[in-house]
């Protein structure tokens, strides 16, 4: 049996769907799995245990390099990636994505059984012939989970697998040696975050990574995508915090989670890398609603203001309150009490 996975981005959504991904081999232990996945989260699955083969779609490359001039560059990958995509008839197309984008992958995949929610989102519902009503009261987590349900398979917990290796955890020891770091002695701060409305002030960072440096004793390291992304927040700090941004990759930075006594993060990617690993959260939330996309699992803490117009899910927003209300004494005193606990 071939099957095929559709759930393309983003860091956060493909992390949520590696549970379905475990309960599907569980169902299927001796068929060929192959995900399409973008370039930024390709990471998480690539040379995973479950998983045949990857397909990397390179999207986003391929817009750039359109506008650049770079025609025949993309219809020459472009013309690869079909080939991969076609090389193998799928018994079973899932979409987990439940967008135009991943519709699309969905019908050139030439699947026989095409599985997808029952939602006129996009138009997705025309590219499937088999469907699911999708409940949006549960967790992202769960809510996928409910494809694998609806094929048969019976779901307990929740079961998140990385590609994580040797290799991933020696290149991230080596990285934590360069600064000293000793397991479980030091916080990550994850302050990045997409969308605008979900970011926290850095001068509040600042303040908050000084005070877990003076009262928690504990090393601070700030991550992120790109250097840049940390520096006006440790040139705020009076102590001394670490800049890891734009030095990992994806497994290296879960394996850095892993050893972090916790992890402080906006509603973002490494938010759901560091639950993914089992590593306490706690998480700022502001136009986004916990109970959907919060830190999946026990021990986490969620922070809000409790605006009553939190959640609104506005990516822009005239006054970001939910954000601004929300304190670095409040942030502190819920890591001292995961580290009490």
């Amino acid at each position: 049996m071939n099957i095929l996975i559709v759930k393309l981005s983003a860091i956060g959504d493909v992390i949520h769907t590696l549970p379905s991904l475990a309960a599907l081999r569980g169902l299927y232990p001796d068929a060929h799995i192959t995900w399409v996945v973008e370039e930024a989260a390709s990471g998480l699955v690539t040379g995973h245990p479950l998983l045949d083969e990857v397909i990397v779609l390179r999207r986003k490359s391929w817009i750039k390099q359109l506008k650049s001039g770079a025609f025949k560059k993309v219809r020459h990958e472009a013309r690869a990636f079909m080939a991969k995509l076609r090389a193998r008839r799928y018994d079973l197309v899932i979409d987990f994505h439940g967008l135009f984008k991943s519709a699309v992958i969905v019908f050139l995949s030439r699947g026989e059984r095409k599985l997808g929610y029952d939602s006129w989102q996009e138009l997705t519902r025309l590219f499937y012939n088999e469907r699911i009503p999708e409940d949006m009261n549960k967790h992202a987590a769960d809510r996928y989970l409910d494809f694998v349900r609806h094929l048969g398979a019976s779901v307990g917990g929740a079961q998140f697998i990385l590609p994580l290796t040797q290799d991933t955890k020696k290149q991230a020891m080596s990285l934590m040696a360069k600064y000293n770091l000793l397991p479980k002695r030091f916080v990550a701060i994850n302050p990045v975050a997409y969308w605008e409305t979900k970011l926290w002030d850095n001068e509040k960072f600042a303040r908050l990574g000084d005070s877990i440096k003076e009262d928690l004793r504990l090393d601070v390291v700030f991550t992120g995508s790109k250097k840049e992304d940390v520096l006006d927040i440790t040139s705020r700090m009076k102590t001394d915090g670490i800049n890891l941004a734009g030095q990992t990759t994806l497994p290296q930075l879960a394996e850095i989670y892993k050893s972090a006594a916790i992890v402080i993060t906006t509603d973002s990617g490494p938010m759901h890398l560091a639950a993914a690993v089992g590593t306490p959260v706690v998480a700022l939330f502001g136009p986004t609603n916990p109970a959907r996309t919060g830190p999946y699992g026990v021990g986490h803490t969620v922070i809000s203001s409790g605006l009553p117009c939190s959640p609104c899910l506005l990516k822009k927003c005239a006054t970001g309150q939910c954000m601004k209300d929300i304190m670095p004494a409040e942030v502190l005193e819920a890591a001292k009490e995961i580290i009490r606990n």
